[in-house]
């Protein structure tokens, strides 16, 4: 599993014209799953993005975390973070879930983040074309990985 957190002063998830879903300050994740993701990564990655300290404390060291800041999270499903461009140019989506236990997963970590963790989390629209705008904050970005 892979997910690209952002850290954002707003975003937002259109799909066909309309707004489905959008934040203030937060994160915007992209998150991807390959085929051997469980819930396990799962618990895992969403603990990390909730405890993950990359806001600015009275010093402005990246010392707190967005649990400390009471923000919210845009989750965005995106089964391209697993692109394999080894061979020619047109990459090769094999090393992404299918999609079926994809959504599940997508689901699932943000579930947790808005359960175990209270924070605020709206998802895009699993599978469909979507239109992401942002404003970064920093910027930061980081790319989280599971075990």
């Amino acid at each position: 599993m892979k997910i690209i957190v952002q850290r954002v002063k707003e975003a937002s998830c259109t799909v066909n014209g309309s707004i489905i879903s959008e934040i203030k300050n937060g994160y915007l994740l992209f998150v991807g799953l390959t085929h051997s993701d469980t819930l396990e990564e799962v618990t895992y990655l969403a603990k990390k993005v909730a405890k993950l300290r990359i806001f600015e404390d009275e010093s402005g060291k990246l010392n707190k975390s967005i649990l400390d800041m009471n923000y919210e999270i845009l989750s965005i499903s995106q089964f391209t973070l697993y692109a394999n461009t080894t061979k020619g140019n047109r990459p090769s989506f094999t090393e992404a879930m299918d999609p079926i236990m994809a959504e599940k997963l997508y689901l699932e970590l943000s579930k947790i983040l808005n359960n175990e963790y209270n924070i605020n989390t709206y998802n895009g629209s699993f599978g469909e074309y979507m239109d992401i705008s942002l404003i970064n904050d920093g910027p930061v970005t980081i790319m989280l990985k599971s075990k």
